[in-house]
């Protein structure tokens, strides 16, 4: 009897988290849209304020500056929300559980100092010298896992100490004043883009991959009875995915370069790739595995979710591995784009700007609800401004007064629909 009341506790994190499709049933489109309005009445509100943000930003810096919407313009937007993204990706298993990881910024720099210095000194090829730093930031996060989730140690503790110390790494291996240089297939991740073809062929897999997959979801819950999303919205979102899809990869593939009589640049930045990956990856784990519905459990309730069987210590060292180690590969694409380590990466405000962008995108900073697609809108958001204000020539104060708006902004839509949906028994 016990066990199931935990269970029931348990549920609301896992419905808010997007499994919800198991519980309701709309018949129609119609019956959808009412399902979705009424979430929002009952305070789910989602990423829809960081996508309502994200068009308005757009829609402003447009009718401000004519550069700001040209394909030069969006690929470098693409390249300077890499890093972001990643680590608000990271960060976004850690806030799933309610915890914090201050840490996250500078072990993405010691990460990628490693990684670097161990190309120059021992001449170790690009991938064995990433793995190398994603080894190192796995590392990390096993440690300040052990000792929040083992000794009961408040993260914000841990990972301030862990803040402190980390930023010894680079300080000590490159040393005061010193940089290293990021050169070869690390450095292409910036200044170098996907062959024109090779990035339609990738756009019309997702495309194709992703209607597939819908389609057969669909026909497979039709036909055993199961609750199911009606065709037309599923349709409706095959076609909105594939106008995104297509229209960026058409937009990147034209030349942009100043002079294109003299030199072509075309194609989608490789960082793109490699931050969709991770996206796909990490919705599929949250969404489709049961690691996935473990944390957004112990996200919920952790003592309900224990008493259901659940390895809570296991899921919070976990959670704050992946974090470190996604900080690992935003440590290496922040060094891409700068083109050097040195001993401040990762030390300024990388890490707020991708708490905040984990924020902002919809992620709840109570725990229990967010998805990896929130740091992905969020990242985007946070690099449009200092872009935008970047092209009007604004001072750098006006940037951090906007971007530390926009954060207070969705902290409190969050507050706010975490009170709306407690008195909706939600």
């Amino acid at each position: 009897m016990t066990l199931q009341s935990d269970n029931a506790t348990t549920e609301p994190a896992a419905q808010r988290a997007g499994f919800d499709s198991d519980a309701h049933h709309a018949a129609t489109v119609r019956d959808a849209v009412t399902d979705y309005l009424n979430r929002l009445r009952g305070g789910d509100m989602g990423s829809l304020p960081a996508i309502l943000g994200l068009v308005v930003l757009f829609a402003v810096f447009t009718g401000l500056h004519d550069r700001f919407l040209t394909t030069y313009n969006m690929a470098n937007l693409v390249v300077q929300a890499g890093s972001i993204i990643v680590l608000a990706m990271g960060l976004v298993f850690v806030l799933l559980l309610g915890e914090i990881d201050l840490s996250a910024g500078v072990a993405g720099g010691a990460s990628a100092t490693i990684t670097t210095l161990v190309m120059i000194d021992y001449s170790w090829e690009w991938w064995l010298a990433t793995l190398a730093g994603l080894a190192a930031g796995a590392v990390i996060g096993l440690v300040i896992g052990v000792l929040v989730a083992t000794l009961g140690i408040p993260s914000f503790v841990v990972t301030l100490a862990f803040f402190l110390a980390l930023q010894a790494v680079p300080l000590k291996l490159i040393g005061s004043g010193g940089s290293l240089r990021v050169t070869g297939v690390l450095r292409d991740l910036s200044i170098k883009n996907v062959p024109v073809t090779a990035g339609w062929i990738a756009a019309i897999a997702i495309v194709v991959g992703f209607a597939g997959l819908s389609l057969w979801k669909y026909r497979t819950r039709s036909a055993k009875g199961l609750v199911h999303k009606p065709l037309g919205l599923i349709l409706l979102q095959i076609g909105v995915l594939a106008a995104v899809v297509l229209g960026v990869t058409a937009l990147l593939s034209d030349n942009r370069a100043p002079n294109p009589l003299l030199f072509n640049i075309s194609g989608i930045p490789w960082a793109a790739p490699v931050v969709i990956a991770l996206l796909l990856f990490w919705t599929f784990v949250l969404t489709r595995t049961r690691f996935g519905r473990h944390l957004y459990a112990v996200g919920g309730n952790a003592e309900a979710a224990r008493r259901a069987g659940i390895n809570v210590t296991g899921i919070k060292i976990a959670a704050f591995m992946i974090c470190t180690s996604m900080a690992a590969i935003s440590g290496l694409l922040a060094a891409s784009y700068t083109g050097k380590v040195s001993p401040g990466s990762g030390g300024g405000n990388e890490l707020l700007y991708a708490v905040a962008a984990a924020v902002i995108g919809g992620t709840s900073l109570f725990g229990g609800r967010g998805r990896a697609i929130d740091a992905v809108i969020g990242g985007l958001v946070i690099a449009t401004i200092p872009n935008g204000l970047g092209l009007l020539n604004q001072a750098s104060y006006i940037n951090f007064l906007v971007t530390g708006g926009v954060l207070l902004l969705a902290a409190s839509v969050d507050a706010i629909s975490r009170r709306r949906r407690s008195s909706a028994g939600v």
